[in-house]
């Protein structure tokens, strides 16, 4: 009998890509996005997890926009914190397996070195605290979790920086894109192979995810343009010169500790992974 695996935030970048590898895997697939199942309502968590029974929930339903989570901290943190506590609680009450899609964000990006998964968390922003506070309730809550966290992450479904960087160099011919925050980026498909490999294993604990390698947004950008086949001048420039709403962490690179001591497959380099996406897109 195939085994029931239940994904919020199904209609998210990653939850469609979640949706798509795990119906193709074989698995009985439910699938919920914000208005099938309100992660803030418990009653109605609880009573969606109990009906459909599933072996494996994974949670990638998230309030992610990071600028915005500034001015309305209440509504990031009952999504991001409360609204995961009411997943993990369901879940642990059927005994079900249960994955938490976190973030680089959970650092303040003042190291030097990769960050491994007991690095200590310091998080600069209402995003990352909110996510930080999930991480939490999951740790107290259940028994059988997987936190993964992940960073930079772009796809085939929603907005992400290598889709906008496609769209801007149809546009323009010059473009600054930020050079002094370095991090990983993440293909979708990469990140969601890598859940599907965690979830058929007891390996439980905290994981790093994100494509192998490091680069500045800048050094992303003038990959996209490269691997497309688009010609545009990018100069790099500071995130001073770019002012937001929300501190982002200069340095949040990901040392994939985790997935090497418990032999998961580490995911490929992040440049092949791009030119992997951009195969599709083109």
């Amino acid at each position: 009998m195939s085994q029931k695996v239940l994904i919020t935030g199904a209609n998210g970048q990653l939850g469609k890509e979640l949706v798509e590898l795990f119906n193709n895997e074989g698995f009985e697939v439910y699938r919920f996005g914000r208005d099938e199942m309100d992660i803030t309502n418990q009653s109605q968590v609880k009573e969606i997890i109990h009906r459909v029974q599933p072996d494996i929930v994974i949670h990638s339903a998230a309030h992610t926009k990071v600028d915005l989570a500034e001015s309305e901290p209440e509504k990031a943190f009952a999504i991001n914190a409360y609204g995961t506590r009411n997943v993990a609680v369901a879940a642990e009450q059927i005994k079900a397996k249960l994955v938490y899609v976190s973030t680089d964000y959970v650092f303040d990006g003042t190291g030097t070195e990769p960050y491994d998964e007991f690095s200590p968390t310091s998080p600069l922003g209402v995003y990352g605290k909110s996510k930080l506070a999930g991480e939490q309730f999951v740790r107290d809550l259940h028994s059988q979790f997987f936190i993964v966290r992940t960073s930079w992450v772009y796809g085939k479904h929603g907005a992400n920086f290598v889709k906008t960087m496609l769209k801007l160099g149809s546009e323009k011919k010059e473009l600054s894109v930020v050079a002094d925050q370095v991090g990983c980026p993440t293909y979708t498909l990469d990140l969601a192979t890598t859940i599907l490999e965690l979830v058929s294993t007891e390996k439980y604990g905290v994981y790093h995810v994100s494509n192998s390698g490091q680069c500045s947004w800048y050094e992303f950008a003038k990959a996209i343009f490269d691997e497309a086949g688009i010609e545009v001048q990018v100069n790099p420039c500071t995130t001073e010169e770019f002012p937001r709403p929300a501190e982002r962490p200069a340095y949040s690179v990901f040392k994939h500790q985790s997935l090497a001591i418990n032999n998961i497959t580490i995911p490929r380099q992040w440049r092949d992974g791009l030119v992997h996406f951009l195969k599709g897109v083109n």
